[in-house]
Parts: C-alpha cells; sequence; structure tokens
C-alpha cells in the first residue's frame, strides 16, 4: 500500500483532511536518511538543446519552469512537504504554503569544455547535499554548455516519493511523446491550511485503530473472492517470507566499498544496446536482469581483483528491488511498492558464461520461491499495526546488520523517444542513494533502444569507480565471446 491510501482506509476521511500518513515503506525511508546517507534517488537526462533556446541564443529557463508547472497538478506530492505527527512521529504529507518554483526548477551552466567529466563532477556534488525538509522534497537541475549543442537535466527526489517504477511513471508526466505537444496553461492552486497538533493527533489515532480492521477486512474479501487459493497462497507466502528473513539476517563480508561512507558522492555511467543485451539472454538462455547482473558480477569481478580483495569463498550479495505493483496502476508515480530478492554474485567464477549461469539458476529458484512476495508480506504486516516505532526498529536492525554489499536495479523505461518542449531526450542515466556501509550502487534503465547503467559511490571509498564503469564494457566483451554471439 503507497502513501495516501490511508484516506481509503479511513472511508474517505482524508479528503476532509489537509494530510496524509506515509505508509511503512515510504516511511522508512524517511528514517534511513543521516548525516552521510541522503535518501533521494536521481536522474541525469541529456536532451538536444536547439528547441530549448531562446531569442538571444540562451536557455529559456521560463519556458521550461512554464512547462514544469503546467504538469504538477498531475503530481500533488510535488507541492508538499513533511511534518509529524506530535505522539508517534509518524511522518506525514502537508502542502508547502511557501512553495515556490523557481527554488526547485534552477538553472546553471557547465564551464567549458563541456564534457562528460565537468557533468560528472556537477553531478557528484548536487548528489552530496540532502534535501531540505522544510520543502517539498525535489530539485531539478537545468544545466546548458553541455557539447556539442546539448544540455543536461539532473533530477533529485527523495526515496519517500519514488521508487524505480515510480521515477519512470514520473518521467512520463513530465515530457510528452511528440516534439508537438501542447503546453497548457498552469491550472491555478491552493494550498489546503497546514494541520494543527490536535488534527494531527487524531489522525494518527484513527489510523491506528481503523487501519489494522481495514486491511484485514481488505484480504478476507479478497480470500472469500477466491477460497481455494487463499489458504495455499497464505502459507506458501508466510515460507518465503521466512526464508527472506533468514537471508536479510545474514551479515555479508566487508569489502572495499563496504566501509563507512561520508557525505560526498561520485558518478559514473555507461550506455549498451539494447537489442544486443537482449540476444545474449536469448543465447544464453535467461533473462534481461540476468543479463545486467552477469554484467555487474563480471566488472566487480575485475574491480575487486584491482583492489587484491580476495574472492575465494566471497559471498558477494546484492539486493535486486522487485516491482510489486499489480499492472498499470493509475498512481504509479506515487510512492514505494517494491519488494527484493537476495541475490548472491559468483564474483570468485573466471567463466563469464558459468557466472551467468548460476545467476540464471539463483533468479530462477527466488522466482519460484516467490520471495518477493514474502518480503513484501512482511512489509504489509508492518503496516497493519500502523507502528511507526516498529518501522523505525526494522530500518536500525537493517542499518547495523549489513545484510548486503550492493543493490543493483533494472527498470524497463519507454522504448520511444521522449521530448522536453521538443527537445529529444538523449540519455537517461539513473542514480541510487547510499545506505550505512555501502560505498557503491548501480541502478539500470532501458530508453529508446538503449540501457543506461548508473553508477554512484562514496567519494573517498572509490575514487577510481571509472576503472569500474570501464569494466562493465569488458564484462560485455567477456560475455559476448561466451556466448558466442557477435
Amino acid at each position: 500500500m503507497r502513501s495516501g491510501a490511508s484516506g481509503a482506509i479511513l472511508g474517505g476521511v482524508s479528503a476532509r483532511r489537509s494530510f496524509e500518513i506515509l505508509d511503512t515503506q515510504d516511511s522508512s525511508f524517511v528514517s534511513f536518511e543521516g548525516r552521510h546517507t541522503h535518501m533521494h534517488v536521481a536522474a541525469v537526462a541529456t536532451f538536444e538543446a536547439a528547441a530549448l533556446r531562446g531569442p538571444q541564443g540562451g536557455l529559456d529557463i521560463d519556458r521550461i519552469r512554464a512547462a514544469i508547472e503546467s504538469r504538477l497538478h498531475l503530481l500533488p506530492r510535488y507541492r508538499q512537504r513533511l511534518a509529524f505527527t506530535p505522539i508517534g512521529r509518524s511522518p506525514v504529507w502537508i502542502d508547502d504554503e511557501r512553495f515556490n518554483l523557481e527554488y526547485h526548477a534552477r538553472h546553471t551552466s557547465l564551464p567549458r569544455p563541456g564534457d562528460s567529466r565537468r557533468l560528472k563532477a556537477l553531478v557528484g556534488r548536487i548528489l552530496s547535499q540532502q534535501l531540505d525538509r522544510e520543502k517539498p522534497l525535489w530539485e531539478i537541475w537545468i544545466v546548458e554548455g553541455l557539447e556539442p549543442d546539448r544540455l543536461a537535466m539532473i533530477a533529485k527526489v527523495h526515496h519517500c516519493m519514488v521508487d524505480g517504477v515510480a521515477g519512470v511513471s514520473l518521467m512520463t508526466q513530465l515530457l510528452s511523446a511528440s516534439p508537438d505537444a501542447r503546453v497548457e496553461a498552469a491550472r491555478r492552486w491552493r494550498p489546503r491550511p497546514a494541520p494543527g497538533a490536535l488534527q494531527l493527533l487524531a489522525g494518527e489515532a484513527a489510523r491506528a485503530l481503523m487501519r489494522p480492521a481495514a486491511l484485514a477486512a481488505r484480504a478476507l474479501g479478497q480470500a472469500l473472492r477466491r477460497p481455494g487459493q487463499a489458504a495455499g497462497q497464505v502459507a506458501e507466502s508466510v515460507r518465503a517470507m521466512q526464508q527472506a528473513l533468514r537471508a536479510g539476517l545474514r551479515p555479508v563480508p566487508p569489502t572495499p566499498l563496504n566501509r563507512p561512507i561520508g557525505t560526498h558522492r561520485r558518478v559514473e555511467w555507461q550506455t549498451f544496446d539494447l537489442a544486443e543485451l537482449k540476444e545474449l539472454r536469448k543465447r544464453l538462455g535467461g533473462s534481461l536482469n540476468d543479463v545486467v547482473l552477469a554484467l555487474v558480477a563480471g566488472a566487480l569481478r575485475r574491480f575487486l581483483q584491482g583492489r587484491r580483495t580476495p574472492l575465494r569463498g566471497l559471498e558477494y550479495r546484492v539486493v535486486v528491488p522487485v516491482d510489486m505493483r499489480a499492472g498499470a496502476e493509475p498512481d504509479a508515480w506515487l510512492g514505494n511498492r517494491v519488494s527484493a530478492w537476495f541475490v548472491s554474485l559468483p564474483v570468485a567464477v573466471a567463466d563469464p558464461r558459468e557466472r551467468f549461469r548460476r545467476i540464471h539458476a539463483e533468479t530462477s529458484r527466488l522466482k519460484a520461491s516467490k520471495a518477493a512476495e514474502g518480503i513484501d508480506l512482511f512489509t504489509r504486516i508492518v503496516d497493519w499495526t500502523g507502528s511507526p516505532l516498529l518501522t523505525r526498529a526494522g530500518v536500525r536492525l537493517a542499518s547495523r546488520m549489513h545484510p548486503y554489499n550492493l543493490i543493483v536495479t533494472n527498470v524497463p523505461g519507454p522504448q520511444r523517444p521522449l521530448y522536453l518542449l521538443g527537445a529529444r531526450m538523449l540519455e537517461f542515466y539513473p542514480q541510487l542513494p547510499l545506505f550505512e556501509n555501502q560505498g557503491l550502487g548501480v541502478a539500470t534503465m532501458s530508453y529508446d533502444g538503449r540501457v543506461f547503467f548508473g553508477l554512484v559511490a562514496d567519494w573517498d571509498l572509490a575514487p577510481d569507480l571509472s576503472r569500474l564503469a570501464e569494466s562493465l564494457r569488458t564484462a560485455l566483451t567477456e560475455l559476448r565471446e561466451a556466448a558466442g554471439a557477435r
């Protein structure tokens, strides 16, 4: 269940309220945030610049801001900020009465020459700064001066607002599928008055009392509609939850990238042809996600060998987020709805084909065991309790246990060009947040016939991050040769 869903549970009470309580998964990302752990997801997109120039030849930032403002009525969360209930300190969304688009849609320029190296340095600096919790938790930086005749957009959104799939949905809301799409006039917006302490307290109490019963009634209704499946599905989900929790509570061995992190970030990226990766998937007999994980495993093997890390017997465990949305949801841009797999990458295996075989065997096992459903069930159980204390306790436990070395995401994006005021989007590199003792994150997204890898790392733990990015390309060559592909 996503943030804002409590209104349905409370029988439409939220329609008269001026706030919405975050659900368990969204609020966990508020709790995970600390001085060194910035919980924003980000993306770097590049565009053709010509269509966005003004009469004097410079970037027409006012026109871009007007285009963003025209879409904000579709994204109400982007004019809201966080507040907290007085007793349980549960985070809630309230309207920002001082919302100012110019604060969120920012304009800057690269020094000459505006190459990718300078763009990556700027992205690293922007990702090193936390979002201001006194304001809506997002920023868009429009960056001109990128050669040859391009501009970049750096979008930064707090993880309590979006996951990977929601980020893609957000992107399609802000951009258009046609270069000739018209920009509508922005709709008038009136913020709701901020709630008082008594309102927040009453809402917190109502949620604690009514939410478990309402969710239980919904589960019972689903069981009555499918009586033959319900009992078996529940038992299967419970078994999967137990297996997932055992895996998640087992600490992983340390590596050079699994040490305490600081506040500063650096980024790198790579681009691959989607058709080639699909061809490898067919030749090797697995999924596209298996290919992505095999490339990451091959690159990490070379990277860790360069750091003289002993690989023999190393269980390098990664978290692979799994989308749990039921088909196309109308509010897919809203909040988080993910579970996860714990996958051991065989970085000690020298043969790339054998690495792929082991990864495919493990992901097939996880799919058959419904491991993602097990973690999702655990999240829903915590959500049923409505207890912010239980959520924060789970966050503290996960932070101390260090149950994984790395997060690797793989999100399918639109396979048609997207446009900003007639300017075609050329590239899209996603970026993840870093958690405690996790000095590296790898995010991938497909768009318009290509797969974009975004790498983010702690500045001090990975001064050689560019070497890891190059190792991804070497890993592709090895996998291509192993598969007998061109």
